[in-house]
């Protein structure tokens, strides 16, 4: 059974239009941050008490995750966030227009981490391809993990998508993120003696030049 969520703060895509009027909804012209799979809200809550000048749109596929995510924003008094449970292809073609992401976080994605089943991980290259329409020249990505396959694949894939440049070059990752939250999650997983892998990519103000830009191959 779903978690009924009495929050203001808590949207239904469908009460929505294709795409949203984002303005409407935070009756602001701010900028558009976006958290793919925002957990229990921790991160989220902290990230945007930090840029009370941008908005924040949270999805999740999991109700509960929602839920809590929810109470977090109203006890900590935002007004800066809004929650959708949502699939992140489904609600970002819908809901969202091209070039208006500023910045996007996706932290401790479902792994799959079965061999057979990591086709089906959410982070690969065609999404990155898929998402960097919806990102300003500029606009930030973010992606943080615990599991080393994942994080080492994505930070040997994104080198070669030319519309974005590396922003801890000349590393391709770090474990560490000065400035960036750590969610309830990476402290469980740091608990363990894991580590987690940080990549953090900027799309480019312009596209290289034409027969150098492999980013829609």
């Amino acid at each position: 059974m779903l978690i009924h969520i009495d929050s203001d703060n808590y949207l239904r895509a469908v009460d929505l239009g294709m795409p949203a009027d984002w303005r409407t909804v935070f009756d602001n012209d701010n900028p558009l941050a976006l958290e793919i799979g925002c957990g229990v809200g921790d991160f989220l809550v902290k990230t945007a008490a930090d840029y009370p000048e941008r908005n924040f749109i949270a999805i999740d596929f999991y109700n509960k995750g929602c839920f809590k995510s929810c109470r977090r924003i109203d006890k900590a008094g935002l007004a800066n966030v809004r929650v959708l449970r949502e699939e992140a292809r489904q609600f970002v073609t819908e809901r969202l227009s091209p070039g208006t992401i500023h910045s996007v976080y996706i932290n401790c994605p479902d792994p799959w981490p079965k061999k057979r089943h990591r086709k089906r991980r959410l982070v690969n290259r065609q999404f990155i391809l898929f998402l960097q329409d919806y990102l300003v020249p500029g606009g930030d990505f973010f992606f943080a993990t615990d599991f080393v396959d994942y994080g080492l694949d994505l930070a040997g894939l994104m080198p070669g998508v030319d519309s974005f440049e590396n922003c801890l070059a000349p590393d391709l990752y770090r474990h560490e993120l000065p400035g960036y939250h750590l969610s309830k999650y990476m402290l469980k997983f740091m608990a363990e003696g894991k580590k987690i892998y940080f990549v953090h990519y900027r799309k480019r103000e312009r596209r290289a030049e034409e027969g150098g830009d492999d980013s829609h191959a």
